[in-house]
């Protein structure tokens, strides 16, 4: 069972969800006469952690940025549904600005973050306090710098009048690489919902595998140090209590605090008590007439669904609840991971129509604007978290939000390996994880199979544009993007009103 969080200061999320000048004049300075031992610093830190349920757990956000601009996802328009000023289309055919909503909000949401743990530290937190906050202070830094290169700063107590610095690009990684040293000692062994030292291992891992990359983004180089502190740092997380869970989707699903084995760091979600947007994970993509009704928006492509193997459950498997009220899916249907042909009534197993009375049976073939008869069932629909129904879809959900998994630090290990002529040991890492997930063991280990093998694995878990910048791949034509891209957006843009409110913040090249 899980513990229920007592949460004070609620209303201290709406004052560090913004990090606009604005915003930060308006609530950023504390009154002067305050003093550390009037401020509850337990509640600052739980108002930090759920700071940052937003930025993972909605279907905007990190998801847009990560995985609507690839192959993995794509948002159609469906006649007049979905449209939201073109918001999504432009992220996946990158054609991105410093005015679209998602950009916008990311960029504002992960600098909320940011604000919220540093000024926790002025409030004199214990030395755990301190670096919990501090690694969730280097976890939004770390999407900052990887998604727009340029990161701004404070220091505890310092001014939000004034604006706030900038570090860039390879001194903004050294920083993030020197605090996670710092805090180590200082962090918890777990649990998983807690920032942990495992989590902050697995965060040093990416910023080594992604350090050529953002020395050089079109052209990275992988140095064979850097390369050599990811496998050290993926066997010492690989040592501590992590296994395969028993099926691929136990990681998602509402009990996995118990039977996610895999969760090395976690957003903790309790129905009734607080929850995050997981459920905005099933709604984005199902339609109006499934159980729970949809919003029939986002599909994956055909192409990157292809990737899969029958055999392979990541692809998709139908289920089995252990929560009383959850419906039996008597048509034993496919009814988590890649929803394609028809579907069914979860409770009574009769086939589904659509709003025309068609049968609702979804097409792998999907265009970025549909405006068919058939636009309410094109494209192959995709979630991982399997439905929490115990509580009848009130917003509500036990489903914990996975942050970092032990197959992407077994993953990345491979992969290190690879990039220094260790390709026989990556493979055997890599065959490991796809036997267990019921695929076929591959004969060789390329860069080519590698990034398809992170895309299987992670799909929706908001590392796929990060990949495939990694890899080479980001610019290239995908479906519906026909032409290569112009290297620019390999970043995204500086938002236009953050370049307007902060002097030290300059726009991204080519913006």
């Amino acid at each position: 069972m899980k513990k229920k969080l007592i949460i004070a200061l609620a209303s201290i999320l709406v004052v560090l969800g913004s990090c606009s000048k604005l915003n930060e004049k308006l609530t950023g300075d504390v009154n002067p006469s305050t003093t550390a031992g009037s401020v509850n610093v337990d509640a600052l830190l739980v108002a930090t952690y759920n700071s940052f349920r937003g930025m993972f757990q909605d279907q905007g956000n990190l998801l847009a940025l990560g995985e609507m601009s690839t192959d993995a996802l794509i948002g159609p328009t469906r006649g007049g549904d979905w449209d939201d000023n073109g918001a999504w289309r432009v992220l996946h055919t990158h054609r991105f600005d410093g005015d679209n909503a998602h950009v916008k909000d990311v960029f504002s949401g992960l600098g909320g973050v940011n604000f919220a743990a540093t000024d926790l530290l002025r409030f004199n937190p214990t030395p755990q306090q301190a670096a919990e906050a501090r690694l969730l202070r280097a976890l939004a830094q770390f999407y900052l710098l990887d998604l727009y290169n340029q990161v701004p700063y404070r220091e505890p107590g310092e001014s939000a009048v004034l604006p706030s610095k900038v570090r860039k690009g390879t001194e903004e990684l050294d920083y993030i690489v020197s605090e996670l040293t710092a805090i180590l000692p200082d962090l918890p062994a777990g649990p998983a919902t807690k920032a942990n030292k495992n989590a902050a291992r697995v965060l040093l891992m990416k910023c080594y595998l992604n350090k050529g990359v953002y020395a050089n983004r079109i052209a990275p180089t992988f140095a064979a140090a850097d390369m050599q502190q990811v496998v050290t740092l993926a066997d010492q997380v690989i040592a501590g209590p992590y296994s395969f869970a028993k099926n691929y989707f136990d990681n998602f699903a509402p009990n996995n605090d118990v039977i996610g084995k895999e969760n090395i760091w976690t957003q903790e979600n309790i129905g009734g008590v607080s929850s995050g947007g997981v459920r905005s994970r099933w709604h984005m993509t199902m339609h109006y007439n499934q159980q729970p009704s949809g919003w029939n928006g986002f599909s994956t492509l055909s192409d990157f669904y292809n990737k899969f193997e029958a055999s392979d459950m990541r692809r998709g498997v139908a289920y089995k609840y252990t929560s009383p009220n959850a419906p039996l899916n008597p048509a034993n249907a496919v009814n988590v991971g890649f929803l394609v042909g028809q579907q069914f009534d979860m409770k009574t197993g009769a086939a589904l129509k659509d709003r025309t009375g068609a049968p609702l049976a979804f097409t792998p073939d999907v265009k970025i604007i549909e405006k068919g008869t058939n636009l309410e069932v094109t494209g192959i629909r995709a979630y991982k978290f399997p439905i929490d129904f115990q509580f009848d879809d009130n917003g509500n959900v036990n489903n914990d939000y996975p942050i970092f998994r032990l197959a992407d630090v077994k993953l990345m290990k491979a992969e290190a390996l690879l990039r220094t002529s260790n390709a026989a040991s990556g493979l055997a890492i890599v065959n490991e994880i796809r036997l267990d997930r019921g695929a076929t063991a591959l004969g060789s280990l390329t860069t080519d199979n590698l990034i398809d093998e992170r895309g299987r694995e992670l799909y929706l878990e908001t590392w796929r544009r990060q990949d495939l910048i990694r890899f080479g791949k980001f610019l290239q034509p995908f479906q519906e993007k026909p032409t290569a891209s112009d290297p620019k957006y390999l970043l995204f843009p500086i938002p236009n009103g953050q370049l307007a409110g902060n002097p030290n913040l300059i726009p991204n090249p080519g913006y």
